[in-house]
């Protein structure tokens, strides 16, 4: 079961911990080992093997044992629903989330599967992506309105230029200053100087206050490292973390915009086009609310710089190798505005 959203490599729980955890378990069995697993960038996951067979351990940093709690009754309804999920194994209370030493564990089942990215999916494949999505946004619609109503929290304005050019300029400034600039501070510094350039051009198209698609729940990290395939299927959707209320139709292009983007910084708008069409049918979005989406989200994508703040501002170059192809789609993507548009909505 390789996994997204886990820490680099860490430390696995000490046998005390292993031991406490599997206890509260009738059919767990006794560990035999604890492998740490070094894809992603959030949460920690190790691979459990035990006297009764493979788990995946997942150790929650935030810690935050309702919203844990939640997360996992909501994948075991949406199992119920036909959804590809993973949900955790309850304990011999029925309880999914173990405190243990102050820190929040889920066991969840190993599933054997690996990721596909989109360049790996034929074109019935991208169709089934999509409509997958579809159907993660219109069950979770039913299962959350079942439990909590039709509560709609604001969805955040869209990104304020002038806040754009403080990020590129302090970014600019940290570069500049370091001593021993490899050719990733090249390219950072060429991208920087290159987006203020296209956010001072297109300033007058920062999006309406009240252009927002439709909002709903949404997976809210929907890509090829949470989501693991069975020989050509999709065999579990993973790590729901941040399930929330978002605009629905701007995850399907973020996620269209992981899944299909070429080493140089193109989208395959051929799969694009055909997992959206998918997407649209099973989840009833319409073109107009389509066309918000790949405009709110192109917009984001223009004045974000996540990558480059971990790197200069946090001293993390996990994301690194993300940097050239996602700073070469901002700018192929504002070049092909209209025929990325079209094939999110044709």
């Amino acid at each position: 079961m390789p996994r997204s959203h886990v820490h680099s490599a860490e430390a696995a729980p000490d046998g005390e911990t292993l031991s406490a955890l599997l206890r509260r378990y009738d059919t767990a069995g006794e560990a035999v080992s604890c492998e740490p697993l070094t894809q992603g960038l959030l949460n920690r996951g190790y691979r459990l093997a035990t006297t009764r067979g493979w788990f995946f351990l997942k150790h929650h940093l935030d810690g935050d044992r309702t919203a844990i709690a939640r997360q996992h009754r909501v994948t075991q309804r949406l199992e119920a629903l036909g959804v590809p999920v993973a949900p955790p194994v309850p304990d011999a209370d029925g309880r999914t989330v173990a405190v243990i030493g102050g820190r929040c564990y889920a066991l969840h089942p190993w599933i054997d599967g690996r990721h596909r990215d989109g360049g790996e999916l034929t074109a019935p494949q991208c169709w089934r992506l999509g409509g997958l999505l579809g159907l993660v946004h219109t069950c979770l619609e039913r299962v959350m309105r079942a439990r909590t109503g039709d509560r709609r929290p604001p969805v955040e304005a869209a990104a304020n230029p002038e806040d754009t050019f403080a990020v590129i300029d302090e970014l600019l400034t940290l570069i500049r200053g370091r001593r021993n600039r490899d050719s990733f501070d090249e390219l950072a510094e060429h991208r920087l100087v290159e987006r203020r350039t296209l956010v001072e051009r297109h300033a007058h198209r920062r999006p309406e206050a009240d252009a927002v698609p439709v909002a709903g729940w949404v997976h809210g990290d929907f890509h090829p490292l949470n989501l693991l395939y069975r020989d050509t299927e999709p065999a579990a959707i993973v790590d729901w973390d941040r399930l929330g209320v978002q605009p629905r139709a701007e995850e399907a292009v973020r996620a269209a915009a992981i899944f299909f983007v070429r080493p140089d910084g193109t989208l395959e708008l051929t799969k694009v086009r055909s997992y959206a069409r998918a997407y649209r049918c099973a989840a009833g979005a319409g073109t107009s609310e389509m066309a918000a989406a790949v405009h709110r989200v192109w917009w984001e994508r223009l004045n974000d710089f996540w990558m480059l703040r971990w790197r200069y501002q946090r001293g993390d170059r996990r994301a690194d190798p993300q940097f050239p192809a996602a700073a070469a789609l901002v700018v192929w993507w504002t070049r092909e505005y209209d025929a990325v548009r079209d094939a999110f909505c044709g």
